[in-house]
C-alpha cells in the first residue's frame, strides 16, 4: 500500500524531485490513465501547500472535460481558447497566471480561486488534457511550480496507457 511521505523542504526544486518520485512509485505498475489521474490528483492536493483544487481535464470531441480531481464541484466542460485551461490548449503551453481576475475570460468555477497553474497533456504531439492547479492565494505559483508540474506531467503521460476516446 503506498502512503505519502511528508516532505520537509523550503526548496522547491528539492520538493519537486520528492513528489516526482513519490509518484513514480505511487503509479508503478497502474497503466490506466483514469485511475492514474485520480492518484495524481490526490498527491498533489495533499502534499502541495495552498491549493484549493488540483485535477485533470481531458480532451474529447474537441473540448476540455471534468476528469479526476480533488476540490469543490468543477466546471465541466471548457472550450479550447477559453480560461486558463483553454488558453494553455490553444497555445500548446503551460500557463502561469498570479491574478485569474485579471485574466480575460477567465472561467470561476470557485470564486476563492486566485491564481492558477495549468500544464497540458501532450502526447505524439497532440493535446490530450491538462493538469489544472488553483490557490485561493494570489501569485501563488512561480516558474519554479511550473517547472515542478511539468516534471509530473511528464511521469503522468510515461506511467498512463492513452485515454480512450
Amino acid at each position: 500500500m503506498f502512503e505519502a511521505l511528508a516532505i520537509a523542504t523550503d526548496d522547491k526544486a528539492e520538493f519537486y524531485r520528492e513528489l516526482s518520485q513519490q509518484l513514480e512509485a505511487l503509479l508503478a505498475g497502474e497503466g490506466d490513465a483514469i485511475a492514474s489521474a485520480a492518484n495524481t490528483s490526490a498527491l498533489l492536493f495533499q502534499m502541495m501547500p495552498g491549493l484549493n483544487w488540483a485535477g485533470f481535464y481531458i480532451m474529447r470531441d474537441g473540448e476540455l472535460v471534468l476528469g479526476p480531481f480533488q476540490g469543490k464541484p468543477a466546471c465541466v466542460r471548457i472550450p479550447v481558447g477559453r480560461g486558463v485551461c483553454g488558453a494553455a490548449v490553444e497555445r500548446r503551453q503551460s500557463m502561469l497566471v498570479e491574478d485569474v481576475h485579471a485574466f480575460p475570460g477567465h472561467i470561476a468555477c470557485d470564486a476563492a480561486s486566485r491564481s492558477e497553474l495549468v500544464v497540458p497533456l501532450l502526447r505524439d504531439g497532440k493535446v490530450v488534457g491538462v493538469i489544472d492547479l488553483d490557490s485561493p492565494q494570489p501569485a501563488w505559483f512561480d516558474e519554479a511550480d511550473q517547472a515542478g508540474i511539468e516534471a509530473i506531467a511528464s511521469i503522468y503521460l510515461a506511467a498512463s496507457a492513452p485515454i480512450a476516446p
